[in-house]
């Protein structure tokens, strides 16, 4: 493969794509020309000749002297930004702010003299503004008048630091973290649902004193089977999955009738006969849920129960109608839109709005489904803060979305096309990753003043004491793939973390939420730095900590950072048990995914387990001859319960013993990714009403309470 040119180069920087990186081993990598070219594309650049790189760096070049505005600005309150004005040279300007509450602030011009530029023909002045440093925080516009025009910009001003929530101002606290379909009890329809997820609630700040409960992205997968598994490749990340809606518990169900309410009670018992299978079954057990769905919704409702639906429907807007009309087209025409109709493939299409008009009834029951669903996750919310959770739950925010799914279809003008969201290979996977997921193009997100983004963070947070945003490495940098090239053969993507990470603690902010980030895998360290200068949590798995800078040892308990999630394990590793055994060596050896022998992936990941085991020995907190694997785990919540972090994470599955892994990265049907039942060490599913009694949580629990 031939190297990039430097005239190639420049414009990849230009446009924000890296040309180099350094892997998992500390290698300088070059990043190919084929793989350059690309991405370019995918931003719509054209690099495919010396002339078009040429004439694209030309245009990347004078590309903000054609904006009269940029089309956002994301500034810190107490900042004062400068903001360029391009208008006809020597044309007057008057510029104001109308602020999110209706109010208008005057905008005043600073003297800075720019240079005149040709642009197509014209001679284009720039004239510079300068924004007021007490702006409230929020989302305000600027308007620019000169001559008859008028141009706007989205204004956003953040908080210069996330204020951590009034728990844990006042020091640590624990909580659990589960994936929330395993979480089954006798009254489940196969899967783990909101009802579940109140009780998990309840038990936890009742009776073990938690503060949380983190659980997996609840987005919506598909609504017709197959149903994609992994919740962290939904169809959209702004609205949420049904599958996770307790039928019972929808108040029209009282008022179901002979048929229908037969219908209702045979399909809950056929789905709670799901629960005894060896994998979670989505498919069937959504099958039976969507027919009885379908049924408590031709209940009338009361008047007010219906102007709170529709209140819902008035706040969450086109977006929601827009994704209910996906739902429509996906049960009638399948979920891959490439495949649909051409004229339905455009969601602003007039053939999209016949369908809708058509098809009223089924897109008005795909929104209702989300009113469900939002009552009963604040129904948990209120549960698990009554019981006296100082944070309560906790959401999980995915790194992209389907391909082929919601969001690509009505998002698709932000999202890149003919690249996939991916990480270069590191020590757990040694060929790297795709992940399958068309990234946020980060020019078209600013010039939609990031509205899609602020929508999405808005619907997570609405009943959350927090949110975990996965790969948070992904608001500074994506790794992005070629179609139909390896998951090695990748480019980093720079954003503009200053407006993703500000506006993610705004909204935070506004919901009263705290912010983890994942900041594993390849971090440099100044993200790290910045992250909690801006007040978000960071990461830290107990397994994954090592004085890097030193021995190599583990890292001490002392040594952990006081703003992060502390963890023993996390869900992209086998439950801690299961890890002790090497069980994650032995399937991804059996799946092909080692880059080293076994021999030699044992013996690394044995030498590595026992400095770990070696560290809780030499501090007291495991026997010098103790080998039982149960004992190992709760010397290991002793150690994590020694770090100063302010949250402590407590995996659900290591309250029973489990075993297996949920999830092996770098696998599809290979392994039955994100369909593994709560189990206890033998194999034996483990449901809610045995988890609440099991002696060993309450002693796993006492281990990281100390």
């Amino acid at each position: 493969m031939n190297d990039p040119t430097t005239a190639l180069r420049e414009l990849a920087h230009a446009c924000g794509v890296s040309t180099e990186f350094w892997d998992w081993q500390g290698r300088h990598t070059e990043v190919t020309e084929e793989t350059i070219r690309t991405v370019l594309a995918a931003l719509d650049v054209d690099a495919s000749t010396p002339e078009a790189v040429a004439g694209s760096l030309a245009e990347a070049s004078t590309r903000a002297w054609r904006r009269v505005l940029p089309p956002v600005v994301v500034m810190r309150e107490g900042w004062t930004p400068w903001v360029p004005v391009h208008v006809p040279h020597g044309t007057a300007i008057a510029v104001e702010l109308a602020l999110e509450d209706g109010s208008t602030r005057p905008v005043r011009q600073v003297d800075h003299y720019v240079p005149p530029q040709l642009i197509d023909g014209r001679e284009i002045g720039e004239a510079t503004v300068e924004l007021p440093g007490d702006l409230p925080l929020g989302w305000h516009t600027l308007r620019a008048r000169y001559g008859d025009q008028v141009a706007t910009a989205r204004v956003v001003v953040t908080p210069q630091r996330l204020r951590l929530p009034e728990r844990l101002e006042r020091g640590q606290v624990w909580g659990l973290m589960a994936q929330l379909y395993q979480v089954r009890s006798e009254r489940s329809w196969g899967i783990g649902d909101l009802s579940d997820l109140a009780d998990l609630c309840t038990w936890g700040a009742r009776d073990l004193n938690a503060d949380f409960v983190l659980i997996n992205p609840l987005h919506a997968a598909e609504p017709v089977a197959p149903m994609e598994p992994s919740p962290y490749l939904p169809t959209t990340r702004r609205f949420v999955n049904p599958i996770y809606v307790r039928v019972e518990d929808i108040p029209e169900v009282a008022y179901l009738r002979g048929p229908a309410r037969k219908a209702v009670s045979g399909a809950a018992t056929k789905a709670s006969a799901l629960n005894a299978g060896p994998t979670i079954d989505r498919d069937a057990a959504w099958e039976l849920k969507v027919e009885a769905l379908r049924a408590v919704y031709a209940v009338p409702r009361s008047p007010g129960r219906q102007r709170e639906l529709d209140a819902f429907l008035a706040e969450q807007g086109t977006g929601l109608v827009a994704f209910a009309t996906w739902c429509a087209l996906a049960t009638r025409f399948g979920t891959d839109a490439t495949l649909w109709p051409d004229e339905l493939r455009d969601p602003a299409s007039p053939a999209v709005s016949t369908f809708r008009e058509e098809a009223t009834e089924e897109v008005d029951f795909f929104a209702w489904l989300q009113w469900v669903a939002d009552e009963q996750l604040g129904a948990a919310q209120a549960r698990a803060t009554r019981g006296g959770m100082g944070l309560g739950v906790v959401h999980d925010l995915a790194v992209g979305v389907h391909p082929r799914g919601a969001d690509a279809w009505a998002l698709r003008t932000a999202l890149a096309q003919g690249v996939t969201v991916g990480a270069p290979a590191d020590q757990y996977n040694q060929l790297g990753q795709d992940w399958s997921q068309p990234p946020w193009r980060p020019d078209r997100l600013a010039e939609l003043g990031y509205a899609p983004y602020r929508d999405m963070l808005r619907t997570v947070l609405r009943h959350a004491g927090g949110i975990r945003v996965d790969h948070i490495l992904g608001l500074f940098r994506l790794w992005w793939v070629p179609e139909g090239l390896p998951a090695s053969a990748g480019a980093y993507v720079k954003y503009d973390h200053e407006a993703l990470v500000g506006i993610l603690i705004l909204e935070a902010h506004r919901a009263g939420a705290v912010v983890i980030g994942e900041d594993l895998g390849t971090v440099e360290p100044w993200v790290r730095d910045y992250l909690a200068e801006r007040g978000v949590l960071g990461t830290s798995i107990l397994w994954f900590e090592r004085d890097f800078g030193g021995s190599g040892d583990p890292l001490p308990p002392q040594a952990y950072r006081r703003l992060c999630l502390a963890t023993v394990t996390t869900h992209d590793l086998p439950p801690t048990r299961g890890y002790l055994e090497g069980i994650h060596v032995d399937i991804r050896h059996r799946l092909g995914l080692l880059t080293r022998s076994l021999e030699e992936e044992r013996a690394t990941d044995s030498a590595e387990q026992r400095h770990v085991v070696e560290a809780l020995r030499a501090r007291g907190l495991l026997d010098l001859d103790e080998t039982d694997p149960a004992e190992v785990v709760l010397a290991l919540h002793r150690f994590l319960g020694q770090t100063p972090s302010l949250m402590l994470g407590v995996a659900v599955p290591d309250l029973v013993g489990d075993r297996r892994p949920v999830n092996q990265p770098g696998t599809d049907e290979e392994y039955p990714n994100w369909r593994i039942p709560l189990s206890d060490p033998s194999g034996e599913a483990v449901l809610l009403e045995d988890l609440v009694e099991s002696g060993y949580a309450h002693a796993v629990v006492r281990a990281v309470q100390g």
